[in-house]
């Protein structure tokens, strides 16, 4: 049977809106999430969002209070990536937890800092005084690293960048160390003589992280931070997309720009 002319023009329509519709469906860009936690991580990844965008992926950025979660989080798909970890902190989660978790780029690092709402430089600080350090391993032993390389403490060397307590050798000063979660750990300052405290955290709490340390780590050593994925999609196209756009120059631009010398890009 032969259709009408309408019928035939309607037909055409309905198949040209069709094929249209998939091809704007095969050009939207492929949406994944990414954890952060709160402060320049989350603010870099906004500065990144634009640039992935240009390139067809769409972040969707989901911040979380803690250190444990990310990881947990994309072990379990929740999540795609995640860009809040050094390498150091990265190892020791997969070793103690068996994740099949991949660092793929390398982004930026935050040396960490020594603060003290009492004393005005680390010599002031009295015999036996209490200092807060992270109470996950790779902070905390990243803090008494900085003091043993002040030479402060000195640190059993076979323990590496997983020193704790219990590795260190020689104590002159008598020092107590108490072990506090990190993000709690600026609040900790007016009960403590000082506190070691990553550069996220001490940013949020309205600290400055150049100028308030009475000790701070050089900008050295293994304490880059990355982004992680499942290893399952470490060859995805996404990554590649992700990693480029983080690694790009308007990004670094904005990293200099925006935090003068408290996060330093490291690519």
């Amino acid at each position: 049977m032969k259709l009408p002319a309408l019928a035939l023009s309607a037909l055409t329509l309905a198949a040209a809106l069709g094929l249209s519709g998939l091809a704007a469906g095969a050009a939207r860009a492929e949406a994944i999430k990414v954890a952060v936690t709160p402060g320049p991580h989350a603010q870099i990844l906004e500065a990144v969002k634009p640039i992935a965008a240009k390139n067809g992926l769409d972040i969707q950025i989901v911040e979380f209070s803690d250190y444990v979660v990310p990881n947990a989080a994309l072990a379990s798909g929740e999540i795609q990536a995640n860009s809040f970890q050094h390498k150091p902190y990265l190892d020791a989660q997969i070793a103690d937890r068996g994740y099949k978790i991949t660092p793929v780029g390398y982004t930026v690092n935050f040396p960490i800092g020594i603060y003290s709402k009492t004393y005005k430089s680390f010599d002031a600080i009295p015999v036996g005084a209490t200092i807060a350090i992270p109470n996950d391993p790779t902070n905390g032993g990243r803090v008494l690293l900085l003091l043993a390389d002040k030479g402060i403490i000195k640190v059993d060397p076979k323990a590496g960048v997983k020193a704790s307590v219990a590795d260190i050798l020689e104590n002159p000063k008598k020092f107590k160390f108490v072990e506090i979660d990190a993000a709690q750990l600026p609040r900790s300052l007016p009960d403590v003589d000082a506190a070691g405290i990553n550069t996220n955290y001490a940013k949020e709490a309205g600290l400055d992280p150049v100028k308030d340390p009475i000790l701070r780590e050089e900008p050295k050593g293994p304490y880059v931070n990355v982004i992680a994925v499942r290893t399952e999609d470490k060859d995805k196209p996404w990554v590649k997309t992700l990693v480029e756009s983080y690694q790009s120059p308007e990004v670094k631009t904005f990293i200099l720009d925006t935090f003068k010398g408290a996060v330093l890009p490291s690519w």
